[in-house]
């Protein structure tokens, strides 16, 4: 498995890539549906720094760093695909996106995480600070996670 930067003709294959990964979780088809826009990446956001997939050679799973002011960032975007999951590969993506935000001069990360995802980010050290509202969802509340790095 190859850790590289996404290009902008994969950002349709990546919005597939997150839906398919958010359904690993049970979500049915309306609440997938709900999500898709949230989940899209857009092609000017594989801009070679932030957007990261892990390929082998196929796609099996992507992040997004959104640097921010203060020596604080967001990983809002990691998704493995449904093949891979439970072989490593998120966790080669997180560690990959911490030495990628640390390079960035980021101190840490807040994740806006989907319920069955946060004991993963949990074991890699990030712990919970609060809640935030699902931009997809009224009414759906997401656990807000801090990972120090």
């Amino acid at each position: 498995m190859v850790i590289r930067a996404a290009r902008p003709d994969e950002a349709g294959v990546l919005s597939d890539l997150a839906v398919r990964s958010k359904g690993h979780w049970g979500y049915d088809e309306e609440f997938l549906a709900a999500c898709r826009d949230e989940l899209a990446i857009r092609p000017e956001q594989c801009d070679g720094v932030h957007l990261m997939v892990a390929a082998s050679p196929e796609l099996q799973g992507f992040y997004l760093l959104e640097p921010a002011e203060g020596g604080t960032g967001e990983l809002s975007a990691l998704f493995v695909d449904p093949a891979a999951i439970g072989q490593g590969v998120g966790s080669a993506l997180l560690a990959h996106a911490v030495i990628t935000a640390r390079d960035l001069g980021l101190h840490e990360l807040t994740i806006d995480s989907d319920p069955f995802a946060e004991p993963f980010y949990l074991r890699h050290g990030a712990r919970r600070t609060g809640s935030i509202p699902s931009g997809s969802i009224p009414g759906r509340v997401l656990p807000q996670l801090l990972l120090p790095l």
